[in-house]
């Protein structure tokens, strides 16, 4: 039988695997294979976006198949750029790898990341990166962005009298990661992706509406990020740096929480808490101007009012303890 670990096939041949696995962009003037890439930029601005998935604490390979790891990798990367209203244009990919891991697996991320691409930010491509030995899988991924003339939608901008609207799901990523976290063992996992495909793909391989970012910036969106770490704590984000209140309507986020509360079994606060805290939806939260036209799959949430920055729901604070998802705190072994 063949050796297919990276210390019996070595870098050189495990390169000539992967690369042709990739997708390509067509704003790429100098792709994988010389010491750098080399990008076209006609807007004279580039966005600029970088994230580490480590094993353990951000997936785990008896969770994750390789194509769940690169796609995850991916839409994470491209989330960000989306949230500055820009239009993803390319990729760079740093894998490090334990020496007895097969190059199958590494052509698994590849063919996750090519699929990613395809179906979140067509036209983007992986435009070079590295491979080194580590013993620890990791997933280093920079994202860039154009945003073709148009100025940024950053954080700072929500005002008095916006609307608080959402794209994507909300707790169902939240809510498999807790169904994850229970499975006794390899079995228990296996069944649960064999029976709750939808749920478990929320977050082991996200499919957030990252186009409506786009969307969102042609509709004069003020203020929108990337919900990676709980709708409360990135709404608090949003409601420090633009110097403001997000009061969220409980009542909008009903189907969220009867969703939730179904997939786990649990009553309704329990799910309040998972809709409000999970983390790592990666849909859109963004503020519109009063009366303006909210884009679809966007739906709204809230109303921006005047203060001290804070997030209320329905007027008052919060009961959840818990602020959002804190890697450092969150990890369970």
């Amino acid at each position: 039988m063949t050796d297919d670990r990276l210390a019996a096939v070595g870098e050189l041949a495990a390169l000539a695997r992967i690369l042709p696995r990739l997708p390509s962009s067509p704003g790429t003037l100098l792709g994988p294979g010389d010491d750098a890439a080399l990008l076209a930029a006609p807007d004279g601005r580039v966005v600029l976006t970088t994230d580490v998935m480590v094993e353990g604490p951000d997936f785990r390979r008896e969770w994750s198949t390789p194509h769940d790891i690169g796609f995850k990798a991916a839409a994470t990367n491209l989330a960000d750029i989306a949230a500055m209203g820009a239009r993803a244009t390319g990729l760079l990919v740093a894998l490090a790898a334990p020496a007895d891991l097969p190059v199958a697996v590494l052509e698994g991320i590849a063919d996750g990341f090519a699929d990613a691409c395809g179906a979140l930010a067509p036209g983007c491509g992986v435009v070079g990166g590295d491979l080194t030995l580590s013993a620890t899988l990791t997933v280093a991924v920079t994202a860039i962005g154009s945003l073709d003339g148009a100025p940024p939608v950053r954080r700072s901008g929500a005002r008095q009298g916006d609307v608080v609207a959402y794209a994507g799901s909300l707790g169902r990523a939240g809510a498999a990661l807790r169904l994850l976290f229970a499975a006794p063992d390899a079995t228990a996992v296996a069944e649960l992706r064999r029976e709750r495909p939808d749920l478990m793909a929320e977050q082991l391989a996200p499919r957030p509406p990252l186009a409506a970012g786009r969307s969102a910036a042609s509709a004069a969106a003020t203020a929108m990020l990337d919900v990676s770490d709980g709708l409360l704590l990135d709404a608090l984000r949003i409601a420090r740096a633009s110097g403001v209140v997000l009061d969220l309507d409980g009542t909008a986020l009903d189907h969220d929480v009867t969703a939730v509360a179904q997939s786990l079994g649990v009553d309704t606060a329990t799910a309040r808490t998972v809709v409000l805290t999970g983390g790592e939806d990666h849909g859109l939260l963004a503020c519109f101007p009063q009366g303006a036209v909210v884009p679809s799959p966007f739906r709204i949430i809230g109303t921006v009012l005047p203060g001290a920055p804070a997030v209320l729901v329905d007027g008052v604070p919060p009961a959840e303890a818990v602020p959002g998802w804190d890697s450092f705190t969150a990890h369970r072994d």
